[in-house]
């Protein structure tokens, strides 16, 4: 992750006694010069801050009154992002000798006062929530916290929490920590917000934080992770019927599997979820599988024609981080395919160390662009955040399959595929067993295969959730994707295997095209034909099609099958 944000609580973070640390004074100058956004978030009233010596002059922007107020110290320009309190809380408040402080929008109480101020608020039956710090109490319009003005202020700015850190202490900074993509709370506070951080800084005050601030200003890429504990990635049900998630990590993820298998599906719902929780997303899409994507918010298709793919326009879109990216190549031709996908990797994965965006880049087809070491030495697959998708895991260049941290696949037919995944994940099991569990996967099941975070050393078993945006497979590409060997059509007469094989749907049609009408009334007679599209192609509405026309044949209803069988295959899957 680049840093571009830092997101600091004020009073016993980086101050003691209201007073601004000099270390800290000193960390911060120094994150400005590498252009660290820095934003100040605190529960004070902002009148009262700003008469205090805490360099507000350091600070981008500050969010005051625990996320109620916005203020731009460069400017001057203040904006209020909540409802001020009703006149007759106030005065209720008074009436009963409850003592207080009113901002703008918050009401400030020592914490013993809460419970009083809490029966006014539901004897009023007023639109307000508690909220505590330390020894203070504070009072607010619902929904209100620091999170929601930190999101306010990084909208403002441009910049994404996605290439944030936010450092706390107390009880009021746990939505401030969560909005972050890092959130560290300091070992001297509250031990709740502890327990939901992705670390804890430890020492004894704001020196600490000073010195953590200097060194991660002084990173080029940060290193730290997510616990995993927020913006999880739902892949659907376990057998049990418990509901099964991937952490959010930001981990290199490979997806493999048969052709029609389930990949595109599975990587759509992946990339959904990433889109909805404000992550910029960069899908190359040689197939025109993902367009349907551009229907989410922030979502945007860019389509390559005959003149090729502009990269600065790629560069220029994903400069924003509340926008996606569909790159769809599909018009291209193959070589054009590869040649625009290497520059295109080149180009974000220099992108990403200057501005940190895109934060995670889907490459589908996978095997046809990272199987040359000059295209992978070019990739930041060190920062994570690659999805990759291929049904030839195998002719990935090695340094790519080690970098991925979770692998799923979907139906794996291919017995060569699946015996180079058992060696790469499960060498512990037998070559049978292991082919065995890959092959009998149903289309909408996913395994999430041994050594992953939540796999440790199992296989886990899901059945893919619902998709939000609907699945688009452009069929021409499956025409020439070749199965394995041994489950390639056998041709035969009278039991005799007369030489010739299909290994794709495109061979199929042409030996049906091309030879003897009546050479191939053995197969139809045992529904050979639609027997192999269902089980081997998996696409089991053609098969029915073509089962209909065998059907046919055999009660001498249609006296040439097969070249209905080749129209069929053309219609459905375009011209071969």
């Amino acid at each position: 992750m680049k840093l571009k944000l830092l997101a600091l609580d004020y009073d016993r973070t980086i101050a003691e006694n209201g007073q601004l640390d000099r270390g800290v004074r000193s960390a911060l100058i120094e994150a400005r010069r590498k252009d660290i956004t820095l934003v100040l978030a605190t529960g004070r009233i902002l009148g009262d801050l700003q008469r205090l010596p805490c360099g507000l002059e350091l600070f981008d922007a500050v969010v005051a009154e625990n996320g109620a107020v916005l203020n731009f110290p460069d400017t001057g320009r203040t904006i209020v992002l909540a409802e001020p309190p009703e006149q007759i809380f106030v005065q209720e408040l008074t009436r009963r000798n409850i003592p207080f402080l009113a901002g703008t929008c918050l009401i400030e109480l020592r914490s013993e006062y809460a419970e009083p101020a809490f029966a006014v608020i539901r004897e009023l039956e007023l639109p307000l929530a508690v909220a505590f710090n330390r020894e203070r109490a504070m009072v607010l319009p619902e929904a209100v916290s620091k999170g929601t003005g930190l999101f306010a202020a990084a909208r403002a700015l441009r910049i994404s929490l996605h290439n944030a850190v936010a450092i706390g202490d107390a009880q009021n900074d746990h939505d401030m920590l969560r909005a972050c993509e890092i959130g560290i709370a300091v070992s001297w506070g509250s031990l709740a917000l502890h327990r939901t951080a992705d670390e804890i800084l430890q020492g004894g005050g704001p020196t600490a934080v000073a010195a953590l601030i200097q060194n991660l200003v002084s990173q080029p890429m940060l290193h730290l992770k997510p616990n995993g504990q927020r913006r999880p990635l739902y892949l659907g049900v376990r057998p049990g019927g418990d509901a099964f998630a991937l952490a959010g990590l930001g981990r290199n993820v490979l997806i493999v599997g048969d052709p029609q298998s389930g990949k595109s599906w599975l990587t759509g719902l992946l990339c959904e979820q990433l889109i909805l929780q404000r992550y910029c997303v960069c899908v190359i899409d040689p197939e025109g599988d993902y367009g349907p994507l551009e229907s989410l918010p922030g979502v945007i298709v860019l389509n390559a024609d005959e003149n090729g793919l502009s990269l600065d326009q790629v560069e220029l879109t994903l400069r924003y981080p509340d926008v996606s990216v569909v790159v769809d190549l599909c018009k291209l031709p193959h070589d054009a395919k590869r040649a625009g996908v290497a520059a295109l990797l080149e180009r974000i994965a220099s992108l990403r160390r200057r501005t940190g965006l895109p934060h995670r880049i889907v490459v589908d087809e996978a095997h046809y662009f990272l199987n040359d070491p000059k295209v992978t030495g070019e990739l930041d697959l060190d920062q994570g955040g690659y999805f990759l998708i291929s049904y030839r895991a195998s002719e990935l260049h090695p340094e790519v399959l080690a970098s991925a941290e979770a692998l799923l696949v979907t139906r794996e037919s291919d017995s060569a595929e699946a015996e180079a995944l058992r060696k790469l994940v499960a060498p512990e099991w037998s070559p049978g067993d292991w082919a065995a569990t890959l092959r009998e996967l149903e289309m909408n099941e996913v395994l999430l295969l041994p050594g992953a975070r939540e796999s440790k050393s199992d296989v886990v078993r899901v059945r893919m959730a619902g998709r939000l945006t609907p699945h688009v497979r452009h069929k021409h590409k499956y025409l020439e994707v070749r199965v394995s060997d041994d489950l390639a059509f056998v041709f035969a007469r009278d039991g005799v295997p007369t030489g010739q094989r299909a290994g794709t749907l495109k061979d199929l049609t042409e030996v049906l095209s091309a030879g003897d009408p009546h050479g191939f009334d053995q197969h139809l007679a045992n529904g050979d034909f639609s027997r192999w599209v269902q089980e081997i192609i998996c696409d089991a509405e053609l098969a029915a099609e073509i089962r209909s026309i065998e059907m046919d044949w055999r009660a001498g209803r249609t006296d040439r099958p097969c070249e209905r069988v080749a129209r069929l295959i053309r219609e459905r899957y375009g011209s071969v």
